[in-house]
């Protein structure tokens, strides 16, 4: 089994307005609620790292 089949549980906890809009979302577009967490977790990962690599250009 590759690592990224592996899941683990991970709580956190958020304001229920958000966690509203989360559970809303992901059946909108038709996604477990864990794979639309992921999914937006990874993106917004991706955009930081982006940020500070281009961010490097600067100096």
């Amino acid at each position: 089994m590759a690592q990224e089949d592996k899941k683990q549980q991970f709580n956190v906890y958020l304001p229920p307005d958000l966690i509203k809009g989360v559970k809303h979302a992901s059946i909108d577009t038709g996604q477990s609620l864990s794979l639309f967490v992921e999914d937006a977790l990874r993106a917004h990962i991706a955009r930081i790292r982006e940020e500070q690599t281009s961010g490097d250009d600067d100096t």
